[in-house]
């Protein structure tokens, strides 16, 4: 199992407006060119939500769909796979106020289910994961900083190696 870790610093907003953004799926191929499609099959104020995803990896595409839950009282999104190409994938999203910027934090498992690949496999799925919600929440707002990783402090879509 591979744990991906994000966290990204949205200055001068507020955690809802932020939060109504994020969660707005269906804008990510626009925003992260390594999305391919999303589809939004129901999502608020729907009480089961779920989406399809799209994401380009290595020589094609990576797919699956997910259940979606969100919380606009704890501003969390949770999110795990029904069906598609990971053995597992599951994961949140969680914001925060601070002060008068927002702290967005994005955390993932996910697991391929080939351990005899899993050192080829998960280091690109990671990165894909890492950039695409990189240029998403950057993309949304383009003050925002990604924290702590020095491979995706100052990434643009137009920046990241292909």
């Amino acid at each position: 199992m591979r744990h991906v870790q994000i966290k990204v610093l949205v200055p001068s907003q507020e955690a809802r407006t932020v939060f109504d953004s994020i969660i707005r799926w269906e804008k990510y191929p626009g925003l992260a060119p390594h999305v391919h499609t999303t589809t939004v099959h129901s999502t608020l104020p729907s009480d089961e939500c779920s989406s399809s995803w799209e994401l380009h990896f290595r020589s094609g595409l990576l797919r699956w769909t997910e259940r979606d839950e969100f919380s606009v009282e704890d501003l969390t999104a949770r999110f795990e796979q029904t069906d598609g190409d990971f053995d597992s994938f599951e994961g949140v999203w969680r914001l925060r106020q601070e002060g008068a910027d927002v702290a967005v934090g994005f955390d993932a498992d996910f697991d391929f289910g080939i351990p005899s690949l899993e050192g080829i496999l998960d280091p690109i799925a990671e990165r894909v994961i890492k950039e695409s919600v990189a240029w998403a929440v950057t993309g949304l707002f383009p003050s925002a900083k990604v924290l702590g990783d020095a491979n995706l402090s100052d990434i643009r879509p137009d920046t990241a190696a292909a």
